[in-house]
């Protein structure tokens, strides 16, 4: 089993989990530690508490990005060398390498969704016009920009895991190779042995006659 997929796999697993997790938690934002002095409650807020329309676009992308961090998964699981489903080597590298296309989607998709919320808060608590309640950024974001960043390194190292089944055969092809030149060698080297003795053994006959 390669090292490569199974840190790809674990990255892409890893992210695609904290990415299930920022999207059903209800702390991407929280109200301001100003505010909550005053009124000694904190209030949060996530994806499904709002009908607002940059919300429902961080959530679609969201949902997108939990999609196709689960289809990258079973993808990588059958792009695994150790699995005996997904057929020969070379069909398993293609199935690793749209995992890791799959991955990358994935990443991006949850790291445009946080930060697009993200800038939507920070321009209401810098804007001195906004006269609402001002929140901060939640935790979620934060799990939400590191399940993101895992997917998509993990979506690299599965697309170049594919060199590794390239450098395979040509590494088998080189040493039998060499040691067909040895053994041709060895066969020639033989050969010339053996007409050398000759001539000696038959001047010892044509000496003593």
């Amino acid at each position: 089993m390669s090292r490569a997929q199974i840190s790809a796999l674990v990255f892409g697993v890893g992210g695609f989990g904290a990415l299930v997790a920022a999207t059903a938690s209800n702390e991407w934002k929280v109200t301001t530690r100003a505010s909550s002095v005053i009124t000694a409650t904190w209030v949060y807020q996530g994806l499904w508490m709002n009908c607002a329309g940059y919300i429902q676009a961080c959530r679609g992308l969201m949902i997108a990005a939990v999609s196709l961090g689960f289809f990258g998964s079973i993808f990588a699981l059958f792009g695994m060398k150790c699995t005996k489903v997904g057929g020969s080597d070379k069909a398993k590298a293609k199935i690793a390498c749209l995992a890791g296309i799959v991955f990358i989607l994935s990443g991006l998709c949850s790291m445009t969704g946080c930060s697009l919320y993200a800038n939507k808060i920070t321009t209401e608590f810098f804007d001195p016009l906004f006269v609402e309640q001002k929140y901060e950024l939640g935790a979620a974001l934060f799990i939400g920009w590191a399940g993101a960043s895992l997917c998509i390194i993990g979506g690299v190292i599965f697309c170049f895991s594919i060199s590794d089944n390239n450098k395979a055969p040509r590494m088998g092809y080189t040493y039998n190779g060499a040691t067909s030149i040895m053994s041709s060698r060895t066969k020639y080297h033989g050969g010339e042995d053996f007409k050398t003795t000759n001539p000696s053994k038959q001047f010892d006959k044509n000496a003593y006659v």
